[in-house]
């Protein structure tokens, strides 16, 4: 690791193409509850004045027609982007009036899967495919389990950066496949040291006991409405969360393009005898898109994903096979409770300097001892990360989380110096040192100030986060809107409702029909 990374960048500051690195993209997609007054999630539909759920670019709907979902455009500087991430809060919150933003990962109080109303798009056959796909989610895993909320980090370098690099790695092949192939490098190392962001910024040790149903558990009670793991960094990110028996022996390879692609389409178009014995369409009502492993690929929960942006109609892994990775979504980050937004600026930086770590170094594959081992080294640090004397498998046998966390931070160091001299800064130096604090001192990670806050407000989660969604809309409703960004969002808004309404109009074949042909892509 330490070797082919320090050439790379030792290349990158002799060439002078360091100062690429001022130019990384980012943005971010923002997961919430709309939730009452009282913190019950809102039954209301998605309010007008955010425009249409189906087509607006950076307000939409996740699961549920509660669940907010906000889509932050491509920035270079992150504390833009995060400003703009606040600005998109605040403009919900002028339209939505005394709803909250529930400003945890796991949800809040909810009685039964009848109070969660799954999103609506209209009547297009656009619109009604994803409903119907979430309508299949339900059938298949569960209504609870779609109310979780989390922050999507999009991440890609800069156009001009790789020629550069290419020559760097000696590679005189075709430009779309070594940077497709560099982003699968990218995500490999991810998978590998990914169990690092769960410990350091994981943030939902605690959840309603509500959640969980009649479901068996080996949580333990804080209070009345309350459970929790003593040890645990993200619950979110554990078997309670995003968890799925089916899935998880799809083997999908992380490799190389090809073999992401083929895997995945395996499980698009291979039926399953549980959801064969669901039914499709029954007594005139679907209750899944088709019968297979997958209804779409995004119904894969992974935790970072190869990415490229879709042309209209196209699915997303032709995309992927016909012009190559464009970007990757990191996808294991818990919103943080104790921000207004769920995430910092120093987060932020220390990600970039992470990921552009798992660029730069060492490009062997995974094998399937090696991913038996990520598993369960995320498992054990989503439900026992904080826990005194832990230790990780490795290839070589277990290793302290200290010295192992020690050994991936010295590494994500090296390439936060390079990114600092690049943007003459010190911000990134500086997250990573914070970081090391956290390795060190585990009572500073934001799952341990969870608990910690939580055990001081008397215990109780679903009242806990409340006050604290009330607090974050009045902290961010303090700066006002900026009149003309105001005025851009209420004008997308109505454009968004139009263009909802244009293609409902332009709809010429039955859904029937529209799903057949989808299905056969």
């Amino acid at each position: 690791m330490s070797a082919t990374l320090d050439h790379h960048l030792n290349q990158l500051l002799s060439d002078g193409n360091s100062r690429l690195l001022t130019q990384l993209q980012h943005g971010l997609e923002k997961e919430g509850l709309r939730v009452t007054p009282t913190g019950h999630i809102a039954q209301s539909v998605h309010p007008k004045g955010l425009g249409s759920a189906l087509t607006h670019s950076e307000i939409t709907t996740d699961y549920s027609e509660a669940l907010l979902e906000f889509i932050t455009p491509v920035f270079h500087d992150t504390d833009l982007m995060l400003s703009h991430l606040s600005d998109l809060h605040r403009f919900s919150y002028e339209v939505m009036q005394d709803e909250l933003i529930w400003c945890a990962s796991m949800p809040c109080d909810i009685s039964g899967e009848d109070e969660i109303p799954i999103a609506f798009y209209g009547d297009s056959n656009i619109g009604r495919l994803k409903h119907i796909y979430r309508v299949g989610l339900q059938h298949r895993y569960g209504k609870m389990m779609q109310t979780i909320a989390g922050i999507h980090y999009n991440f890609s370098l800069p156009e001009q950066l790789w020629p550069a690099y290419q020559a760097i790695c000696n590679d005189s092949g075709d430009m779309n496949n070594f940077r497709s192939a560099s982003y699968f490098r990218m995500i490999r190392n991810f998978r590998r040291f990914g169990w690092l962001l769960l410990y350091l910024f994981g943030a939902s040790p605690a959840l309603t006991r509500s959640f969980m149903g009649q479901q068996p558990h080996n949580l333990e009670s804080l209070a009345g409405d309350t459970l929790y793991q003593p040890w645990a960094t993200s619950l979110r990110m554990s078997d309670l969360g995003y968890s799925n028996r089916i899935q998880s022996s799809l083997n999908i390879c992380y490799n190389r393009l090809d073999s992401y692609t083929d895997s995945l389409q395996r499980a698009i178009h291979t039926s399953h005898p549980a959801y064969e014995r669901l039914g499709v369409k029954v007594d005139g009502t679907y209750r899944q898109l088709n019968s297979n492993i997958l209804q779409i690929e995004n119904e894969y929960y992974s935790d970072i994903r190869p990415k490229r942006v879709t042309e209209s109609g196209e699915k997303p892994i032709h995309a992927l096979l016909s012009r190559g990775v464009q970007y990757i979504e990191v996808r294991n980050t818990d919103i943080n409770p104790l921000l207004p937004t769920g995430i910092s600026s120093e987060q932020a930086s220390f990600m970039d300097a992470f990921l552009v770590t798992c660029l730069l170094c060492n490009d062997t594959e995974l094998s399937d001892a090696e991913c038996g081992m990520i598993a369960e080294n995320q498992q054990r640090i989503v439900n026992r990360g904080r826990e005194p004397g832990l230790t990780l498998l490795t290839a070589t046998g277990d290793i302290s989380r200290t010295q192992l966390g020690k050994t991936i931070l010295d590494q994500v160091a090296r390439t936060a110096a390079v990114l600092d001299e690049a943007n003459a800064t010190q911000r990134y130096s500086s997250a990573v040192e914070l970081q090391r604090e956290k390795l060190q001192t585990p009572e500073l990670t934001p799952s341990a100030q969870v608990l910690a806050a939580l055990k001081a407000a008397g215990g109780s989660y679903h009242h806990w986060i409340r006050d604290l969604s009330r607090q974050h809309r009045d902290t961010l409703m303090q700066k006002p809107l900026a009149p003309e960004l105001k005025a851009r969002l209420q004008s997308e808004a109505q454009t968004s409702l139009l263009e909802q309404a244009s293609i409902e109009a332009a709809d010429n074949i039955s859904f029937d029909e529209f799903l057949a042909s989808y299905n056969k892509e």
